[in-house]
């Protein structure tokens, strides 16, 4: 039988349409010469099992998948790494003889991207922010790389001992969301990373921002948004290096190409592309 002529690749997801991925994705295939197109496509709870069925079809080299179907995509596959099972969530789908595959690119791309800052950065004690999906691919990422001072603080104390148990027997402790706790937390952190989603609109932070002070000096401090927020700013401000959420998605994504094309991603390409959709985007 004879090869497509033309492939297709999407996000699921919803909604879908704010994602960077179109914009990031199409220049690398196109940089590539893979005759492929990526595509939005949105998709509710009640359609997921459909269009994960359509996902087979030959043309289809695979996809990825973002809120809200990262774990209830897991169910529909083939088969699904043991990374991503850790991770608790499948962020790419690969399409290989008819077979489905759930990767994890999220932890690969924390991990990459922190890694251009520092690439000893998982030894750092580390404090995360959040204990949601992207707070568990950070905390994995770290883990992965041998880190073993790692603190999440969530304001929901249930869902950071849960997501401790579920990276056991990494050495991950909890901590109060209080300011005086946080406080004494930031105290020996030399990274900080906020995995929560606030701070995606203007003004808003995850913490007092008067906290950040405590940190000691040569801190590096993270924020998974794709934009300069209010807690990058006040650090940056006081000194501290920072970095933003857009290199660990275009890293993610560069893994997730490679995987359906397997060719090396070309990563200036598409960090070129991503800076050229956020300064578009505002």
């Amino acid at each position: 039988m004879d090869e497509p002529k033309s492939f297709r690749l999407g996000l699921v997801g919803d909604p879908v349409g704010h994602s960077f991925s179109p914009a990031i994705q199409q220049p690398a295939l196109d940089a590539l010469l893979v005759p492929a197109r990526y595509e939005l496509w949105p998709t509710s709870g009640s359609d997921l099992p459909h269009r994960i069925a359509g996902l087979r079809a030959r043309e289809v080299l695979g996809a990825n998948v973002t809120v809200p179907h990262k774990l209830a995509v897991m169910s529909l596959l083939d088969e699904v790494s043991p990374l991503a099972r850790r991770a608790g969530a499948v962020n790419t789908i690969v399409r290989g003889d008819g077979r489905l595959l759930g990767e994890n690119t999220d932890v690969h791309g924390f991990g990459a991207a922190i890694a251009e800052i520092d690439p000893d950065a998982s030894a750092r004690p580390t404090l995360i922010l959040g204990a949601g999906g992207a707070a568990r691919a950070v905390a994995l990422a770290l883990v992965e790389q041998g880190g073993v001072r790692i603190a999440v603080a969530n304001r929901d104390p249930g869902r950071a001992a849960r997501l401790a148990d579920d990276l056991a027997p990494a050495p991950i402790r909890i901590v109060g969301y209080g300011d005086e706790e946080l406080a004494a937390e930031l105290a020996g952190a030399m990274l900080v990373v906020n995995a929560t989603s606030v701070g995606w609109q203007a003004g808003e932070a995850p913490l007092p921002l008067a906290l950040l002070s405590a940190l000691p000096p040569g801190a590096l401090v993270v924020d998974l948004t794709y934009r300069e927020t209010a807690l990058l700013v006040a650090a940056g401000g006081l000194g501290f290096t920072t970095l933003d959420g857009l290199s660990m998605l275009v890293h993610q994504g560069a893994r997730s190409l490679e995987l359906w094309t397997r060719r090396t991603a070309p990563i200036a390409v598409m960090m070129e592309a991503a800076l050229r959709a956020r300064a578009e985007r505002g």
